[in-house]
């Protein structure tokens, strides 16, 4: 199945920039306070460039916003997208969660109450050749 995605509303961006863990120490790190783009680079063993597309692909998502001060760019973690991203797995809870019961309900429905295993007889012709089964 494919889905469109235009009617997204950038779920896909968010959660493809969410799916790198780059990413979300970026995110984890801006929470606590506006970092220069300098500063983030500083803390990662990649080159500056890298870490500034990290930072774009943040951006893009919404999930943070560059704000220039002087020479700097400060990056700012967006709450409001985060919420979004919440909101989504949310929904996506509640539908399985749904989708569980309803079918935990069927299975109720359908099985009958179950009935104890048929005991086996405890002699057999190996125990007393001469005399077969008990009827």
């Amino acid at each position: 199945m494919v889905v469109d995605d235009a009617d997204d509303g950038g779920l896909n961006r968010l959660f493809h920039a969410l799916s790198d863990p780059t990413r979300r120490d970026v995110l984890r790190r801006c929470a606590h306070g506006d970092l220069s783009v300098s500063r983030l680079a500083a803390e990662y063993p990649m080159s500056f460039a890298a870490v500034q597309k990290h930072v774009t692909v943040l951006e893009r998502a919404g999930l943070v916003s560059k704000q220039r001060r002087g020479r700097e760019q400060l990056v700012r973690t967006e709450p409001d997208a985060l919420a979004r991203a919440r909101r989504a797995l949310d929904e996506l809870e509640a539908l399985w969660r749904g989708r569980v019961e309803r079918m935990s309900a069927l299975l109720a429905q359908e099985s009958p109450t179950p009935r104890p295993p048929a005991r086996e007889s405890r002699h057999t012709e190996e125990q007393d050749p001469g005399k077969g089964p008990d009827p």
